[in-house]
């Protein structure tokens, strides 16, 4: 994977000053880069560490001073780490997987494979799956019968994909990936102890030990284009309608997605984020990580809910939120900073006690 300066600035529509016939075949951290290797020095405290090692080419912003950090050439964006985005997929040497099927794989006959498709060890493809053209299924993945995916998905080692499921184009899982796994839904027969303390708010437990009774899920998982799924995430299947994720949504490590939600466009969801069964997620929303949003509320677009935040009612669009319970951000830390000075207060408070005189009876 080598290219000229040149090339780099013409395929991403950037700006190459100097010797721009440099032949780099890499990125690196700017202390760490190599002569064949360009430099990611995307801001003045980055830039300082161009010396530290041997790079001749870097990733600047515009109007750097590129020849004073000792260069003999730069490529420069408006946005470096936007223009990070099409440089990464330029040096991306791929997985290594062999083109076709290999021999240990196993395909139903009923399967419909699409031109171009990889397909690798020790993966199982079930009865009437339908793969887009181009797209590569990893070492021991599996997709179950009737399931659909568009062309150009790249599907990681590990995965496990459930039947009759429908994904869309140039989809992306990482490796360990179950999507369409049956939701978490329990009944009991009579109104349970959670049942009550939901509604009285924990005034009226108590309820009979019973056991718990399984809702099937009969319904699939939708998800649209050039969705991304990360390593051990799960989405479940519907009960009865499909769980659904929108076009350009990012969905990051171990992210739980329960039975029946819905999730906008271009999302983001990260680490370790939980979305309970029924919930609604508008467009553009980001959940950080560990952020917890509780089943059958409706999260509006463009919501931020800050790192470990749990959302516990409906947010309305383009609030930022924070805490647990979830309130708008501002609010959030003003109360964090009264609750880290109650100690200093209750201290005052008890000083104040030993100096007003105890007040004596007539007696």
């Amino acid at each position: 994977m080598s290219y000229s300066i040149a090339e780099i600035a013409a395929a991403l529509g950037l700006t190459a000053e100097g010797d721009t016939d440099i032949i780099v075949s890499g990125v690196n951290e700017p202390a760490l880069a190599s002569e064949t290797e360009i430099a990611l020095a995307m801001k003045p405290d980055f830039a300082a560490q161009i010396p530290e090692g041997a790079a001749r080419v870097a990733m600047l912003w515009e109007g750097a001073d590129w020849r004073a950090m000792g260069l003999a050439a730069a490529l420069l964006a408006k946005r470096p780490r936007h223009a990070l985005s099409g440089l990464s997929a330029m040096m991306d040497p791929g997985q290594g997987w062999g083109e076709g099927l290999h021999p240990s794989a196993v395909v139903d006959p009923s399967a419909e494979i699409g031109e171009g498709v990889s397909i690798g060890p020790l993966a199982v493809i079930g009865a009437g799956v339908r793969l887009g053209d181009g797209t590569v299924v990893g070492p021991h993945c599996t997709i179950g019968a009737w399931t659909e995916i568009g062309p150009n998905a790249l599907l990681h080692a590990g995965v496990m994909i459930g039947p009759r499921l429908r994904i869309g184009a140039r989809f992306i899982a990482q490796m360990g990936a179950v999507i369409g796994g049956d939701g978490f839904s329990y009944v009991t027969p009579e109104p349970s102890g959670v049942e009550k303390v939901r509604s009285t708010l924990g005034r009226e437990s108590d309820a009979e030990a019973q056991a718990w009774a399984r809702i099937h899920s009969l319904g699939g998982v939708e998800i649209g284009d050039d969705v991304e799924v990360g390593s051990n995430t799960c989405i479940d299947r519907g009960t009865v309608r499909a769980t659904r994720i929108g076009d350009g949504t990012k969905i990051d490590n171990l992210v739980q997605v329960g039975h029946n939600v819905e999730i906008g466009r271009n999302c983001l969801l990260c680490g370790q984020a939980g979305i309970a069964g029924s919930a609604r997620i508008g467009d553009n929303v980001v959940l950080g990580g560990k952020a917890g949003v509780v089943d059958n509320i409706f999260v509006g677009d463009r919501v931020i809910a800050g790192a470990a935040s749990v959302v516990m009612s409906n947010v309305p669009a383009g609030r930022a939120v924070l805490g647990y319970p979830a309130t708008k951000m501002d609010s959030s830390i003003e109360s964090y900073k009264a609750l880290r000075r109650l100690p200093r207060l209750l201290r005052d408070v008890a000083a104040l006690k030993k100096a007003v005189p105890k007040e004596r009876g007539d007696g």
